[in-house]
């Protein structure tokens, strides 16, 4: 295993959770927030978490909390504001609503971006991405910059002008890297696993 200061993890909680109609991160998944399932899952890679959030309420779970730099820019914002606070070269970076993370999945992540010489590596199953679970190098921060003011805050778009590798998924790991944005989402994620 490597170094915990070898890389740092932020998990993005700063979404304005439109759909779910609730703080994403805060919703229980098998009585537990969804914000505990992603800190277990990269405790194993590293010590180092941060959440990036103005939402007070993340304090219950005791870690470092950082507010974007530039309000209301997604996670083109969130990503800039981590790696902005970040003294890694390498960062982890989760979205707060894939409660089903593994650290195995993780660990494989940040062990396949050490062995790349690509600015960000990220999970993919081949026909989606997920730039939401991925590692960012600091040599990024001009290009989310740029992208920031110029107001181009889509990110598959951007993670694809940057050098970047996809660690591919296989279908039984699919189910790991699904977000969970709506009430129905989590309804049908709570069938399936009861």
């Amino acid at each position: 295993m490597e170094n915990s200061k070898e890389i740092a993890a932020y998990i993005l909680c700063g979404g304005k959770s439109v759909r779910m109609q609730t703080e994403k991160g805060l919703v229980l998944y098998k009585g537990k927030p969804f914000i505990r399932w992603i800190i277990e899952a990269i405790m194993p890679v590293t010590s180092t978490i941060i959440l990036v959030t103005s939402n007070g309420d993340y304090s219950l779970v005791g870690l470092p909390m950082i507010e974007d730099i530039y309000a209301d820019k997604g996670p083109v914002g969130g990503i800039y504001t981590a790696l902005s606070h970040s003294t890694s070269e390498r960062n982890l970076i989760l979205s707060c609503d894939v409660p089903k993370i593994t650290a195995d999945l993780l660990l494989s992540l940040t062990e396949e971006s050490e062995k790349k010489k690509a600015s960000v590596t990220f999970l993919s199953d081949g026909k989606n991405d997920y730039p939401l679970i991925g590692v960012y190098k600091k040599e990024t921060l001009e290009i989310l910059a740029d992208a920031i003011s110029a107001d181009k805050l889509k990110l598959c778009p951007l993670v694809n002008l940057m050098s970047h590798h996809k660690l591919i998924i296989n279908s039984h790991q699919k189910s790991l890297v699904q977000n969970v944005n709506s009430k129905a989402e989590l309804l049908s994620l709570n069938k399936l696993d009861s």
